[in-house]
């Protein structure tokens, strides 16, 4: 549980560092945690019944860290373009995410994972 909780700070951290430029935003990424790091827990959460409770809880806190920052810093909603699914969120981004860096696997996974969540909403998820 520590280690969700130091993820969800790190995607947190990411995102407040935002600094907004017109109706854009760029992001300053603090974090070395890759694409990769952030899909194996994801996938497993899928794939093996063993440890599959644990590996979703990993993956699904990150990204409820990683969207709570952007909710904070007003970057969700109308005015940003992302518009979030209405239910069951971190399962819906979960699987977009996955489907996502599938979608360019070898670039893809190098990425840092705050910039591949954040890519995925802009992808998955825009609003109208």
């Amino acid at each position: 549980m520590r280690i969700t909780l130091l993820l969800c700070a790190a995607a947190a951290i990411a995102l407040v560092s935002s600094v907004h430029a017109g109706s854009r935003s760029v992001l300053k990424i603090h974090s070395n945690y890759t694409t990769e790091e952030l899909l194996s827990p994801c996938q497993e959460a899928d794939n093996d019944a063993r440890w599959g409770q644990v590996a979703e809880i990993e993956c699904e806190q990150y990204i409820i860290g990683y969207v709570d920052a952007l909710e904070a810093t007003g970057s969700v909603g109308p005015d940003s373009g992302i518009c979030l699914p209405a239910q069951n969120a971190p399962d819906e981004i979960r699987w977009a995410f996955m489907r996502w860096v599938h979608g360019n696997y070898t670039r893809r996974t190098k990425m840092p994972a705050a910039e591949s969540i954040l890519a995925t909403l802009q992808d998955a998820f825009p609003c109208g």
